[in-house]
C-alpha cells in the first residue's frame, strides 16, 4: 500500500452533519451497541491483539492493515493543515473513513443517519435506507438528471465510545452485494478512542503518518 496526500479537489464521499450533539460528553451504561462486533472487527483498540498491532498502519484514531493493489490517500485541509478523512483507493472503488467520539452505549448511526439524508436531499440527491452486514445503512446518489451520478454507500458502526463512518464510491457502493472485499477491509479496521473528553460528534484526530511524509517531500 503506498502513500499519498489526496488533493481537495479530488471528489469525496458525500459531505454530512458530523457534530451530532453539543456539549460534553456523557457516559451510559457499560455496554457496547451492536455494529463492532469484537469477533469480525472493526475492532476496537482495546480489544486488538497484541500480535496484530504490528500490521497495521497506526494514524491515530485509525489502525488500518496494508493491502496490495490499494493506496491509502490522506485528505487534509489545506487551509489548516488539519487531516479530515483517510482514504483507501482500489482500482474499482474507493472507501473513505472517519471516526467519531460519541457516549458509552449510545446508539449514534441512528442520530447521524438521518441528518446525513438530510444533507444530501438538501443538495438535490435521493438516500435511500438499506440493511447491510452493519444494520442499516444509506444509499446516497447526487447528481444532475441524466448526467453522471455520484453515488456513496455510507455505513455507520457503534463501537465503545466511537462510531466509525465508512463511505464506500464506485463499484462497491453501485453494487453492494458484490462488494465483500472491501467489507473484509473495513472489518480489519482498528479505532483508537483514546481516554480524553470530547464533544460528541467530534471527529477523532487522525495524524499524518513518517511514510506518507516522505513521500510528499519527495513529490517536492
Amino acid at each position: 500500500m503506498r502513500f499519498r496526500r489526496k488533493p481537495q479537489g479530488e471528489p469525496d464521499a458525500v459531505d454530512a452533519v458530523d457534530a451530532i450533539d453539543d456539549g460534553p460528553e456523557a457516559d451510559g451504561p457499560d455496554s457496547q451497541p451492536s455494529g463492532a462486533d469484537a469477533l469480525s472487527g472493526p475492532y476496537d483498540s482495546e480489544d486488538l491483539p497484541h500480535a496484530a498491532e504490528g500490521e497495521r498502519v497506526d494514524l491515530g484514531s485509525l489502525l488500518i492493515v496494508p493491502e496490495p493493489g490499494r493506496e491509502l490517500r490522506i485528505q487534509v485541509d489545506e487551509a489548516s493543515g488539519n487531516v479530515q478523512s483517510v482514504v483507501i483507493a482500489g482500482s474499482d472503488g474507493a472507501l473513505e473513513l472517519r471516526a467519531f467520539a460519541a457516549p458509552r452505549g449510545v446508539d449514534l448511526w441512528s442520530q447521524a443517519r438521518p441528518q446525513i439524508a438530510s444533507e444530501v436531499a438538501q443538495s438535490g440527491g435521493t438516500a435511500t435506507e438499506r440493511e447491510g452486514p452493519w444494520g442499516t445503512e444509506l444509499i446516497c446518489q447526487v447528481g444532475p438528471k441524466g448526467g453522471n451520478t455520484q453515488v456513496t454507500r455510507v455505513i455507520g458502526i457503534n463501537g465503545p465510545r466511537w462510531m466509525l463512518r465508512a463511505s464506500l464510491l464506485g463499484q462497491p457502493a453501485v453494487k453492494p452485494d458484490e462488494a465483500g472485499a472491501w467489507e473484509e477491509s473495513i472489518r480489519k479496521i482498528a479505532v483508537h478512542r483514546g481516554a480524553q473528553a470530547m464533544p460528541v460528534g467530534e471527529s477523532l484526530p487522525v495524524v499524518m503518518p513518517p511514510q506518507a511524509r516522505r513521500v510528499e517531500q519527495q513529490g517536492r
